[in-house]
């Protein structure tokens, strides 16, 4: 689950550009933002099961949505709230984003995630495996399906971060409707993680590492398909103040 825009600096939304952010800044909003989403997110996974069901699939879907929609609200203009290390990874292979920052934005997103799940197990214990992404049917499935939720997931985020046609101000919107759309209709199957941060927390802290290479593999497949695709129906990058 992830983000809005490419970078502070980096995003290329002429109105969109805030003052230039101190590289700490931008890690600590990473980690905050990571942080926030495995903590409301896969929290949801795990008191549904405290509460038998209570929350429901409808309603953890819901609940990630939101959170992403929230943290891009309140990180994005810092550190570009990408909380997803796929899309960072999409973001640098389009040259919307600089390679030399890529390292300590995983780092940040991983540490911000495993944080979230250590808040989780100390609160609840080792409950639903604290939200970690498994498939409910066979790898194949999954990893496809996690590649396919991707590829919509960065399409928008392209959209909304990279092309000052679109409606930047609805960035946080459009991500968070996009996550709980894919996390609707495809969270029983797969877990609809599309990040392998999202998914690193969990898994390392409950201790539950089968089927991990398919949440690390399938959705930087996905993010970097969704960025390769905008980027061919875009065509020429819109400059400021040109329509065609």
């Amino acid at each position: 689950m992830t983000a809005a825009v490419a970078g502070p600096q980096e995003n290329v939304v002429p109105t969109a550009s805030p003052a230039p952010t101190p590289d700490i800044g931008r890690y600590v909003a990473e980690f905050v933002g990571t942080f926030t989403l495995v903590f409301a997110g896969c929290g949801a996974i795990v008191i549904d099961t405290v509460t038998h069901g209570q929350i429901t699939h409808v309603g953890i879907a819901v609940t990630f949505g939101l959170v992403i929609a929230a943290m891009i609200y309140a990180t994005g203009h810092i550190s570009g709230a990408h909380l997803n290390p796929s899309v960072t990874l999409a973001f640098a292979l389009t040259r919307h984003f600089p390679f030399r920052r890529v390292p300590l934005y995983w780092l940040s997103q991983l540490l911000g995630a495993t944080a979230g799940a250590v808040v989780l197990r100390i609160l609840f214990g080792n409950v639903a495996h604290l939200g970690t992404t498994l498939p409910s049917g066979s790898d194949a499935q999954s990893f496809g399906l996690e590649i396919v939720l991707t590829f919509f997931l960065m399409l928008v985020v392209m959209a909304v971060a990279t092309d000052d046609r679109a409606v930047g101000q609805a960035a946080a919107l459009a991500v968070g409707g996009t996550v709980l759309l894919d996390a609707m209709f495809g969270g029983p199957i797969s877990g609809a993680s599309m990040n392998p941060a999202r998914s690193f927390g969990p898994a390392l802290v409950s201790g539950t590492w089968s089927h991990y290479w398919i949440y690390v593999f399938a959705p930087i497949i996905g993010a970097a398909l969704g960025a390769g695709a905008y980027e061919l129906m875009r065509g020429e990058r819109p400059r400021p103040g040109v329509t065609s």
